[in-house]
């Protein structure tokens, strides 16, 4: 009833790991291989027969759409090889899949992608579009492609349980592949074929700001915001919080206070109140960060691992060390529980 796509290149450090986690969840698998020079085919071959060579055309919706008119089942499952399953509810999926009504949405997983900062490494959370029936929808887009309506239409879409943690985000994975790079070039091609879509500048942000070329990140956001937005779709909230992320990282924290307008819209976001309390801490404005750190931990979820605990309370606990309020510092070091620079910092005050 439901079939693996997968499109591939030199993967064979994740692809075992990948098809042995989902194998028993789905009833064929279909790989499509884009010019791999490893043994990434001959892995997969332990998996499935089903293994197709596609020339690449710099264009990642035309293999996504090869790959999907390879299954025999309509209902498709697309993954990439460096996600790995950690969850998978058949009795759930098997529902929206047997639900007449569903033929015409798209269902959604969850993702945790691992991010690493100074501190270690840290879980994002986010939702992504997945699981469709072929007869009526495909991809578009050269980079970042999207699922879209074959008529056209807008379409609903519905989460099913499926988790899957995805590793392409790691130092390790970015430098590797060198695949951040290739994306700027595919997205600044697309850019020029349509120059109106806030969507692609998103992305071209997004791109650099993995580089650590936040002034260029910012730039590129600011280009997205010139457009008219609907701030509550997710990618124009990451847009905007990862703009905040780029102007406190290029030392632009004035101008950050911008983003004090978004609170009306994002005030059930712990995320946002987290960004909201880096801007003030960046401008000296202690109270209203103390405020909007303890407004995160009000939550019960946030997208980044961290956010509404220890992350919150080491912040809170650093203004009070700046301001010399030695107890109330520790107080909330200790909250911190064993994140290690909180456990560092107890130790200099107690030294």
């Amino acid at each position: 009833m439901l079939a693996l796509c997968m499109i591939v290149k030199n993967e064979e450090k994740n692809i075992k790991i990948c098809l042995s986690k989902v194998e028993a969840f789905v009833d064929e698998i279909i790989i499509v291989d884009t010019g791999s020079t490893d043994n990434t085919k001959i892995i997969a071959s332990k998996f499935t027969d089903k293994i197709y060579d596609f020339k690449w055309l710099n264009d990642f919706s035309k293999a996504r759409n090869f790959s999907i008119s390879k299954a025999s089942r309509d209902w498709v499952l697309v993954f990439d090889a460096d996600e790995f399953v950690t969850d998978f509810n058949i009795f759930n999926v098997d529902r929206f899949i047997k639900n007449s009504f569903n033929k015409n949405k798209v269902a959604r997983i969850q993702r945790l992608n691992i991010m690493e900062d100074s501190n270690g490494n840290k879980k994002y959370i986010e939702r992504v579009n997945r699981l469709f029936n072929r007869n009526y929808f495909h991809y578009q887009g050269i980079i970042h492609e999207q699922i879209v309506a074959l008529d056209g239409r807008t379409y609903g879409t519905e989460m099913v349980d499926i988790t899957a943690e995805h590793l392409g985000y790691t130092n390790e994975v970015l430098n590797r592949t060198d695949k951040v790079k290739r994306n700027i070039n595919l997205l600044e091609i697309a850019v020029k074929k349509n120059s109106e879509d806030p969507y692609l500048y998103f992305q071209l942000g997004k791109s650099h700001y993995l580089l650590k070329d936040y002034k260029t990140s910012a730039l590129s956001f600011e280009r997205a915001l010139s457009f008219q937005l609907d701030f509550r779709l997710e990618y124009v909230e990451d847009l905007v919080e990862t703009y905040g992320y780029s102007l406190i990282n290029s030392g632009r924290y004035s101008e950050a206070l911008i983003l004090e307008n978004c609170l009306p819209v994002y005030s059930k976001s712990a995320d946002f109140h987290f960004l909201m309390g880096l801007i003030y801490m960046n401008n000296a404005k202690f109270t209203q960060a103390v405020e909007s750190f303890i407004e995160c931990t009000k939550f019960p979820h946030s997208k980044v691992e961290g956010i509404t605990t220890y992350s919150a309370y080491y912040n809170i606990g650093v203004i009070y060390e700046v301001l010399d309020f030695r107890e109330k510092a520790i107080e909330y070091y200790v909250m911190c529980g064993d994140y290690e620079p909180a456990k560092d910092r107890i130790k200099v005050k107690l030294g």
